[in-house]
């Protein structure tokens, strides 16, 4: 009887244990599965050979859309001012083409590495876009190889299609460097302000440019006929002293 009852006694003294075990267990994983979610900085997951090939990726599409594009634009826009020497005409044209040569280059390495080096899920705009935007450059590149001849209906057409797809390539590319930066942010929980200022400010400058050498011709135009009237009106008045001075002269000999 005793060893009965000592028996009993040691089992109420143990059943509490598992019962407490199981409690904590049941606790802690209430915790666990109720806990924050790690919120630490992507950028210090990211490798950091990673995170300098996305800075390389994006300073090279920014030189080649922001930058090179842009001048290749502006270049052939200038060459539209009449009375511009051969030479100008040359060094213009070939200023468009050199720059637009290295920006397909400066693209097609960044798509490259891109493709190569990202995860291209493709579940961003500025992925989304990169790819339509990398298209239509090369095909930009290959249609202005194929420049008909002048003074017929194929060159007609042909300006205007080169035109239109130089025209979307502009535009893409500046929208993808936005986007670009704001995937930049996403990805390394860094900011991009001070560089979306910067591309800002350069962008105000080269349409401002743009505008500029649009209104050139006009404004030349205007300063040639400002001297033009200036050196008529010289003449006009440099006529009737010139009439007086033969008058002086005609009655200074018929008082003689």
């Amino acid at each position: 009887m005793e060893t009965h009852q000592l028996f009993v006694s040691i089992l109420l003294v143990l059943l509490p244990l598992p019962l407490c075990s199981s409690q904590e267990n049941t606790r802690s994983l209430a915790i666990d599965v109720n806990s924050p979610l790690d919120t630490s900085p992507i950028s210090q997951k990211l490798n950091p050979k990673l995170v300098y090939e996305i800075k390389v990726h994006g300073f090279m599409l920014w030189a080649s859309m922001g930058v090179l594009m842009p001048i290749g634009i502006i270049s052939i826009r200038l060459m539209s001012i009449k009375g511009q020497p051969l030479i100008c005409f040359r060094r213009l044209f070939f200023l468009h083409v050199t720059s637009q040569m290295v920006a397909v280059i400066i693209v097609t390495i960044g798509a490259v590495m891109s493709i190569k080096n990202f995860n291209n899920s493709f579940n961003n705009h500025h992925q989304r876009l990169g790819v339509g935007l990398y298209a239509i450059v090369w095909f930009q590149a290959l249609f202005g190889f194929l420049r008909p001849s002048r003074g017929g209906k194929a060159r007609r057409n042909w300006f205007v299609g080169h035109w239109i797809l130089g025209t979307s390539v502009a535009i893409l590319g500046i929208i993808n460097i936005y986007t670009g930066l704001n995937a930049y942010t996403q990805k390394t929980s860094k900011g991009a302000k001070l560089w979306t200022i910067l591309f800002t400010a350069q962008l105000a400058a080269f349409v401002m440019l743009y505008l500029f050498q649009d209104k050139w011709s006009y404004i030349q135009s205007q300063t040639n006929r400002t001297q033009s009237v200036d050196h008529n009106s010289n003449i006009s008045t440099a006529e009737p002293s010139q009439g007086d001075e033969v008058e002086e002269t005609k009655l200074a000999l018929e008082k003689c």
